[in-house]
């Protein structure tokens, strides 16, 4: 039994969603529009203001499919509705990021800058040196450009140099020179 696809989905004010055949649904808020085509199997029903989700049989597929289907469509409401934003921040000494238009730039510690190009749903904004702020409305892109920034220089364990997220906890390790008494 899925209870996360068991779930009803509340449609918050300004939010509008609609249910074309084949399972396509368009969500419409304040911050942009998404649209997706869910598996026919699943069962999308809309009505007073919330959402229900239901599969037909409980074979496996069917079963995994009930959950992440509910999920997607709160995160596509909530995107739309809110937003999503991801923050991440650059440590270590001559390390700095910067925005060019639609280029990010940064300097890592390596013979050259990094370069990334910003995709077009995408916002991005650099309020100083060592921090980035990555915003947009599918959870998805902003979690994967978050990801692919991350990877350029990931924090190391001795120094803690590296692109974190902001709330990320970086376990250190001891030098060589701790052992040594």
């Amino acid at each position: 039994m899925s209870r996360i696809g068991n779930k009803t989905i509340t449609i918050p004010a300004g939010v509008e969603v609609t249910i074309a055949e084949g399972n396509e649904v368009t969500v419409k808020g304040p911050k942009g529009t998404l649209s997706r085509k869910f598996n026919p199997q699943i069962g999308i029903e809309q009505d007073n203001g919330t959402i229900k989700v239901t599969r037909p049989n409980e074979t496996k597929t069917v079963k995994q499919l009930h959950g992440t289907t509910r999920a997607i469509l709160a995160t596509m409401i909530e995107g739309c509705h809110e937003g999503y934003k991801k923050t991440l921040q650059i440590v270590g000494i001559g390390y700095r990021a910067a925005l060019a238009g639609n280029k990010l730039t940064m300097n890592l510690g390596f013979s050259h800058p990094v370069e990334f190009e910003v995709p077009a749903d995408l916002t991005v904004e650099c309020p100083d040196a060592t921090t980035i702020n990555i915003s947009g409305i599918d959870k998805q892109h902003v979690g994967q450009f978050a990801a692919v920034v991350r990877a350029a220089k990931k924090p190391e364990p001795y120094g803690g140099k590296g692109v974190r997220y902001k709330d990320e906890h970086v376990r250190r390790k001891e030098g060589k020179t701790a052992s040594k008494k």
